[in-house]
């Protein structure tokens, strides 16, 4: 592997999460979950810089799982989990900061759509290369948003 191959790997798995031997979906949502809270508590980053991540994290994503699919010789590796990151940043989005509930349904719900894919989530995961792979987990993450922004609204917390 050449040093662009290597730091695709390395994004894609985001930094080791996805070679986790069981679970690395969830393993990279939970790293995904990680980096969000750091960079709030941490560094103080309000809540609306996931969009922004998102925003600028999807074309890497795009590449850096391309091209770690085309470097295993498999449509979708498993080892891919930058795709669980975005749509889990995207699920975050809906919940209150600090607020650990929201937080944990969050995770839940997205890892729920992602798991079983509801339409379109499924039809996503057809498309060509990189875009297939990260697609159907941004869906999945704008599914667990608004399941639980509508939960909030109606539950009023």
């Amino acid at each position: 592997m050449n040093r662009a191959d290597r730091l695709a790997v390395t994004l894609a798995t985001w930094f080791g999460c996805g070679l986790a031997p069981k679970g690395p979906g969830t393993m990279g949502a939970l790293g995904g979950i990680v980096v969000a809270l750091a960079l709030h508590h941490g560094a103080g980053m309000a809540w609306w810089w996931l969009w922004v991540l998102v925003a600028l994290g999807t074309p890497v994503g795009i590449w850096s799982a391309g091209r770690t699919a085309a470097v295993k010789g498999l449509k979708d590796p498993q080892i891919v989990v930058i795709d669980e990151v975005l749509g889990q940043w995207i699920a975050l989005a809906a919940a209150v900061p600090g607020n650990w509930l929201h937080v944990g349904l969050a995770f839940g719900l997205f890892r729920l759509f992602d798991i079983f894919k509801p339409w379109p989530v499924r039809q996503l995961e057809g498309l060509k290369g990189g875009v297939g792979i990260i697609a159907d987990d941004l869906m999945a993450g704008v599914y667990g948003a608004v399941v639980l922004a509508v939960f909030r609204t109606v539950v009023q917390w």
